[in-house]
């Protein structure tokens, strides 16, 4: 058989289907994996998100325990700093405008927390103008908990000076453009730690007048994995189907050359 094979010119053909067939089948099982993954994650997601709120204790609680917090939701009081009010891009279809970040100090001396108060269009990113929901004394915010995030590879440096960033550098928002001090700068100054998070503020309540605009969290997890499955085992498939064929023409015409 070896010597038909070799002779219907198909070793080289049949090595490197072999060689291919794995490597397109485990792309399958992985993608099926990533799809289970992906189906999971969607759903602690939604589970969170829709969850009663738990309180900023336990949600800083868990960060320490397992850094696990991301949408999760919570309740916190305190009362806001409106003196360290930073405003982050976020252009809609409609309007160009702002998530405005507000520094929350919260009770019992607890670690302050950045909150993403909501969205307000660019002529109202003077506080002035909405001086309504600038509410003083204490407030309870519910929302959802983000995590830091990094800069993507087109995103512009955020303007420190201006008050103008385009990404969520919480390092930066907390401490300034040079970044946390360093531990023994940190203990030496007692200064005081802030939380590992911001928080995207509920859209209800409302702000007294309507701005910012609360609710500004967009979740997108897009789950196109199942079609990756098909795609990789039907390639699996369609390659030893071409194979099939070539093997067995070159097989069929090996054989009637050898009758000639």
């Amino acid at each position: 058989m070896f010597a038909r094979w070799r002779a219907a010119g198909l070793i080289v053909p049949t090595l490197l289907t072999l060689a291919l067939l794995p490597v397109l089948i485990g792309l399958g099982n992985w993608q099926w994996h990533r799809k289970a993954w992906k189906e999971g994650l969607i759903a602690k997601i939604s589970a969170r998100t829709t969850a009663a709120p738990v309180s900023y204790p336990e949600a800083l609680a868990k960060y320490v325990k397992d850094g696990d917090v991301e949408y999760l939701h919570v309740r916190v009081t305190g009362t806001f700093d409106y003196g360290r009010e930073l405003y982050l891009y976020a252009p809609t279809t409609a309007a160009q405008g702002w998530h405005v970040y507000t520094l929350l100090k919260p009770e019992g001396g607890l670690p302050p927390v950045f909150v993403n108060r909501g969205w307000v269009p660019d002529e109202l990113r003077d506080p002035s103008k909405r001086a309504e929901g600038q509410v003083s004394g204490p407030v309870t915010v519910t929302g959802l908990v983000r995590l830091p995030e990094h800069r993507g590879w087109f995103t512009p440096d955020n303007d420190y000076a201006g008050n103008r960033w385009y990404w969520r550098d919480l390092d930066a928002m907390q401490w300034g453009a040079q970044g946390p001090p360093t531990p023994l700068k940190f203990s030496s100054e007692k200064h005081q730690a802030y939380a590992p998070f911001s928080i995207d503020a509920d859209a209800s309540p409302p702000n007294p007048g309507g701005w910012p605009k609360g609710g500004t969290t967009e979740i997108h997890l897009p789950n196109s994995h199942l079609q990756y499955v098909i795609t990789w085992y039907s390639l699996a498939v369609a390659l030893i189907g071409v194979f099939a064929v070539f093997a067995r023409e070159r097989l069929k015409n090996q054989k009637e050359q050898r009758k000639q």
